[in-house]
């Protein structure tokens, strides 16, 4: 133990399991070594260490390091946690300076030194993934230029869009949310080694010297608020949960986009299951794990925020609970991220079925701007075309035997449309023409094939931008 000589007993056996983090923490191996590492750098630069003791520390932890990577580091009962594992094992491997590694130096800034690597490393692993993601949406958004598909609100059939700027929406989601972790990044970027355990460093360490070492923007302003500080977990998740979000609302879509009674994608068999009992099954569990799996990652940040609401100021052991939601949640978005990847590189975009599930009373909202274009004020086109709905809904119900149908406005005479407004003339057919509906909205950010095709462009060069930078 690195701290038991003071007291008279050891602990009871059921705390000291129920103290242990060493089976979850182990996987703050890598930030420990790199900042421990940087840290001897830091005793030498004071005379804590001869260059010689430095370099062999160094040594001991490279093959600390190793040991983990390749899974054969040995734990030991004492090893409470990540950072008595390491001096532990590093003590076996080179003898009486890996005591001296510690000097000055408390856990309270060690791990709060790790968890900032960790997050850092977590949020550059998220970024990557999704960009690739984007890429992928880029990619199908690029192979159906003209197809178009039912948009949607309230899951009610509204107007017409391009497929490609349906995919394109949740491009911009995930653009926000990149830029999300890279605002979060700023603040992970700030050092708390050398800060002890809530008062700061005596033998004078060069905490800019630190701060280059590991990668840094600066050191920590206050030694207090360093060893306490965890809003950076926090906003790492946070970034997650939402990004998590995203992800579900495209997975519920999916869900019923690729059901046979909407049929207007067909998930890849490797990213479907099949159902035990019904041989004719094939389930999108991948889409629907993305949505169950949503709920657990906004947990892992309601879980910390729980823990931190009632913790006092400096550090507390309360921060050990901090590191198995940060882990949950890497974890599960790390793998979510692929796997939504995946689906959307390898989906079979039926654009038929798309175009055929367009119906005519899509065109309303249309109609009510060809009247405006024509001199009446839109409430009254509104209202006007409210009434032709209803007729038109009312002929369908008719020619199919009194089933209900949305019926087409189409069917309705010129005369029947001049009933409902004599500016109603022989060019209103025109209207009725979903390519034409889409062709109008050639506003910035419309669906529009000149303006998806702008969007496309930005995408791309944002991609292109993120890849250089």
């Amino acid at each position: 133990m690195l701290w038991g000589s003071r007291f008279d007993k050891a602990p009871d056996e059921l705390f000291a399991r129920f103290q242990n983090s060493f089976h979850f923490d182990w996987r703050l191996y890598d930030a420990d070594v790199r900042g421990s590492i940087a840290y001897s750098k830091a005793l030498a630069r004071v005379g804590i260490l001869t260059d010689a003791e430095a370099s062999e520390i160094e040594r001991g932890l490279l093959v600390v390091r190793d040991e983990f990577a390749a899974g054969e580091f040995e734990a030991k009962p004492g090893d409470e946690d990540i950072h008595t594992a390491v001096e532990r094992r590093l003590h076996e491997l080179i003898g009486p300076p890996a005591h001296k590694l510690h000097t000055g130096r408390s856990r309270n800034d060690q791990v709060a030194t790790d968890m900032r690597l960790y997050v850092r490393d977590a949020i550059a692993r998220a970024d990557a993934a999704v960009r690739e993601l984007q890429v992928a949406l880029v990619e199908q958004a690029e192979k159906y230029p003209h197809a178009l598909v039912p948009g949607y609100t309230h899951v009610r059939r509204a107007q017409p869009v391009l497929w490609a700027h349906y995919l394109l929406s949740f491009f911009w989601m995930l653009a926000r949310d990149r830029e999300r972790f890279a605002d979060a990044a700023k603040r992970v970027a700030v050092m708390p080694l050398g800060a002890g355990a809530l008062a700061g460093n005596p033998f004078g360490v060069d905490r800019d010297f630190l701060a280059r070492e590991l990668g840094f923007a600066r050191p920590s302003e206050n030694s207090l608020d360093a060893v306490s500080d965890r809003d950076f977990i926090a906003e790492y998740l946070f970034a997650a949960s939402l990004l998590q979000l995203h992800l579900s609302r495209l997975a519920e879509d999916f869900v019923f986009y690729s059901a046979p009674e909407f049929g207007f994608i067909a998930l890849d068999d490797a990213y479907t299951t099949g159902s035990s009992i019904m041989p004719q099954k094939k389930n999108p569990d991948s889409m629907e794990l993305v949505r169950g799996k949503t709920g657990r990652v906004i947990g892992d940040l309601n879980t910390l925020l729980i823990v931190l609401k009632g913790a006092p100021s400096s550090y507390d052991k309360d921060f050990q609970e901090d590191k198995e939601p940060l882990f949950d949640a890497a974890d599960t978005l790390e793998m979510t991220l692929g796997v939504v990847t995946g689906v959307i590189r390898t989906m079979r975009v039926n654009v038929e079925t798309m175009r055929a599930a367009l119906d005519e009373g899509m065109l309303a909202t249309d109609l009510a701007e060809y009247l405006v274009r024509k001199g009446l004020p839109f409430r009254q086109a509104h209202h006007v075309v409210g009434g032709l709905v209803k007729l038109a809904e009312a002929r369908g119900a008719k020619n199919s035997g009194g089933k209900f149908s949305s019926g087409k406005f189409s069917d309705l005479s010129l005369d029947e449309f001049r009933g409902a407004s004599e500016l109603f003339d022989e060019d209103v057919f025109v209207v009725l023409d979903y390519d034409a509906s889409v062709k109008a909205r050639a506003v910035f950010g419309g669906t529009a094939p000149a303006a998806v095709a702008e969007q496309l462009k930005l995408a791309r060069k944002g991609l292109d931008a993120a890849k250089r930078g």
